[in-house]
């Protein structure tokens, strides 16, 4: 690694299909968590094109700066002069099982699968609190993360960590 490696901080990349609540709610939280050691962005294989309000409104209540958020398609990250990326993990079990673009930065990769909370059926309250569970969960998850040994940690030790925490119930992570 050299010291331009060495300085710059980790690129994570949060998928989901439609790029819409779960991924989105993954990097602002990362970013936040990893406190600059970490850069995070999200995309989707079909982004709806606009994030869900009550994605927004969570992230808003919640004091995360939400300007910049938007839907995009993850072919922005396959494409010349994207950021490369170190890791990229997938938060919900469509994204998982589709065929990704070649990664530049050759990525660790893991399944951090995530129920969908905009697919939840019920009130308005009823459907914020199922996307404050998605986010506690999705915060345990990058808590965990981000407080791995990176620097020292084997590779293989590492992917098994990153699969661990995918496996873990996400409130238990």
């Amino acid at each position: 690694m050299d010291a331009t490696e060495a300085q710059r901080p980790y690129n994570v990349l949060f998928l989901c299909t439609g790029n819409s609540a779960r991924s989105i709610i993954a990097e602002c939280v990362m970013n936040r968590e990893g406190q600059g050691r970490f850069k995070a962005f999200s995309a989707g294989s079909h982004p709806r094109g606009e994030v869900n309000p009550f994605a927004l409104d969570l992230l808003k209540r919640t004091n995360f700066d939400v300007s910049g958020l938007r839907s995009k398609s993850w072919h922005e990250f396959a494409e010349p002069g994207a950021p490369e990326l170190d890791f990229v993990f997938t938060v919900c079990d469509d994204a998982a099982g589709e065929e990704c673009p070649y990664w530049p930065g050759q990525p660790m990769s893991a399944h951090w699968g995530m129920e969908d909370p905009a697919a939840f059926q019920g009130s308005d309250t009823e459907k914020a609190l199922a996307f404050a569970d998605t986010m506690r969960g999705l915060t345990n998850r990058i808590s965990i993360f981000v407080s791995l040994p990176l620097k020292t940690i084997d590779k293989l030790s590492l992917q098994r960590r990153l699969d661990e925490i995918g496996k873990a119930h996400p409130s238990a992570a």
